[in-house]
């Protein structure tokens, strides 16, 4: 008899997280920065706006997303410069050689890039991943042939699966 109860008890149980996996989980919409900055080289921006976006109150403290927005503005500072000289530099020479001097600027682009998402993930492990968010460096269309790199901060990455696509969600511009 008491063989009885415990397969019953495994039913009832396999019954309760069948239906919690059927219930649909409310995931809050990302929040999207994009860059405030004057100048853009691959759509990468020279700066993103330290302003503190009302949906984020209660879950982080402004100072330490204004922190945080500082630091990826300092590893852009430090790069971007480079970056449009290599750029100016290589569209001089382009004709002559055909094109091979844009590969500097699309390299040190790309470094520039990984060095940014290295920094949001250094930021995530130190304090969002505690807080239940997530940030990630993405990139958004504008127009038919033009995109551009945006700050995105998931809320609740936990609940939606490990890794949320940006495109499932109607996110909300800063």
């Amino acid at each position: 008899m008491a063989d009885f109860d415990t397969i019953y008890e495994l039913e009832e149980e396999d019954e309760r997280i069948v239906s919690e996996e059927h219930l649909v989980r409310y995931c809050p919409d990302p929040v999207v920065m994009r860059g405030a900055g004057h100048i853009t080289v691959f759509g990468l921006s020279n700066k993103f706006d330290t302003e503190f976006p009302s949906v984020l109150t209660g879950k982080v403290a402004p100072e330490e997303f204004k922190t945080s927005i500082n630091r990826v503005n300092a590893c852009l500072k430090k790069n971007l410069p480079v970056n449009v000289k290599w750029l100016l530099c290589g569209c001089l020479c382009c004709c002559c050689t055909v094109g091979c001097s844009l590969w500097p600027v699309i390299c040190l682009n790309k470094r520039t890039r990984r060095s940014i998402q290295k920094l949001l993930e250094w930021e995530n492990n130190r304090l969002y991943h505690k807080l239940g968010l997530r940030w990630k460096l993405s990139k958004r269309k504008l127009q038919h042939h033009l995109e551009v790199f945006v700050l995105v901060v998931f809320m609740d990455a936990g609940c939606c699966g490990s890794a949320p696509e940006v495109t499932t969600h109607t996110a909300l511009y800063m």
